[in-house]
């Protein structure tokens, strides 16, 4: 992988696959992609995140994003959550969801749950931190 970083759902789309395949082939734990910033109108201060490793996509949300999460799921039917984890000490639930896509579709899902799920504009900046 050359690039890190896109803004274009497209590129970004491009880079999810990218960042997917590289997780694949290096045989990583997992990959984590996250947005530039928090989403517009977002009084979190935390930046959302997605991880994804073998065939688990994971990611933290509150209770208004885990409501849009599971109404996006619907049209993911290939895409299933395994796990709901709301520990005391934090706010929000930790998700786990099972799926046995390619790269591509995991990219188009990734893309939809920062645009749908959390809110962000059609131009954010996403980044592959870990790979």
């Amino acid at each position: 992988m050359t690039r890190f970083d896109a803004t274009d759902a497209d590129s970004r789309r491009e880079l999810f696959a990218a960042t997917v395949n590289a997780h694949r082939e290096r045989a990583s734990e997992f990959c984590t992609l996250e947005p530039d910033e928090t989403p517009p109108d977002s009084d979190d201060e935390l930046v959302p995140w997605i991880q994804f490793g073998g065939e688990t996509v994971a990611l933290d949300c509150t209770d208004s994003e885990l409501d849009r999460l599971k109404e996006l799921l619907g049209e993911y039917p290939d895409f299933r959550i395994d796990d709901l984890e709301r520990p005391e000490e934090a706010d929000g639930t930790h998700v786990r969801i099972t799926t046995h896509s390619d790269a591509d579709r995991l990219a188009a899902f990734f893309d939809a749950v920062f645009q749908q799920a959390f809110g962000y504009p059609d131009d954010y900046r996403a980044w592959a931190v870990t790979i």
